[in-house]
């Protein structure tokens, strides 16, 4: 185990070291969830990627193509459209490849016990290929994975191999998958709620047509048995930031004065 005060003397060397990702920030669609970890006394993250569809140029060795280090064509953590990947395909001098690369997250956990809690979550929100490492020093990471990736070569020395219809059809599986890993990501989010120790009780009862899909999920994971009627105040493990912090969402409409209210689902008020 961990001794505390060594592991936040890593936690707070860790956090202050400077991004060096090419994007030099925390992706947008895993910032809350790091925000969320690094807010918790025993964890703090190492490294993250929300997940990418891009476009490289490697250099030809034989038949070995070399990735490291090669131009990046074209990189977007969103969904990716033909004319932009054709765009960029016009660029190619080497051996392109399409690559799609799911969410990878590293967390450096204080007790072996409190990444078991994380990885069972991840195994649990379809990041299958997670697993736990301990070092020498007692470091404790968890890294989350899964496997669900993509790589096709398109060119060969600058010329493309393939037909616009077959680019087509690749870009709507990495686009498929893209949409999965995103869902994969929410889910992880909202898993983790539970243990983090900051708490936000909500009223129970009340009629609020706000339809929400986050916060469906976030009420089905307390709800027992179908049916089941509510107490008339649930506590449910929230982050601030998950509704208060998306004041500008046309999601959360009734959450722009920080007010609470009851929920709902499919029209239908929770009791």
């Amino acid at each position: 185990m961990e001794g505390s005060g060594e592991f936040q003397k890593w936690k707070k060397q860790g956090l202050s070291k400077a991004d060096l990702s090419r994007q030099g920030a925390v992706d947008e669609d895993v910032a809350e969830l790091v925000e969320l970890l690094n807010g918790q006394e025993g964890f703090f993250t190492r490294s993250s990627c929300a997940g990418r569809i891009l476009l490289l140029d490697g250099n030809t060795n034989g038949y070995k193509i070399q990735k490291q280090n090669c131009p990046w064509l074209l990189v977007t953590h969103q969904l990716c459209t033909k004319d932009d990947m054709l765009s960029a395909l016009k660029k190619a001098q080497g051996d392109a490849v399409l690559k799609f690369e799911p969410f990878i997250l590293h967390v450096q956990c204080r007790q072996l016990r409190d990444a078991q809690v994380l990885h069972s979550v991840a195994i649990d929100s379809g990041f299958r290929n997670s697993g736990i490492t301990v070092g020498k020093r007692g470091k404790t990471v968890l890294a989350v994975r899964s496997t669900h990736g993509l790589e096709v070569p398109l060119s060969h020395k600058g010329r493309l191999m393939v037909t616009e219809e077959y680019i087509d059809f690749l870009l709507k599986i990495a686009n498929q998958k893209m949409e999965e890993n995103k869902k994969r990501i929410e889910r992880y989010f909202l898993y983790i709620l539970p243990h983090s120790p900051k708490t936000l009780k909500i009223r129970i009862g009340t009629t609020c047509p706000c339809g929400s899909l986050l916060i469906s999920s976030l009420i089905s994971q307390v709800r027992k048995q179908p049916g089941e009627r509510w107490p008339q105040e649930q506590p449910l493990r929230l982050s601030p930031t998950t509704l208060i912090g998306r004041e500008n969402s046309s999601k959360f409409p009734y959450f722009k004065n920080r007010r609470w209210c009851g929920l709902m689902e499919s029209g239908q008020p929770w009791r």
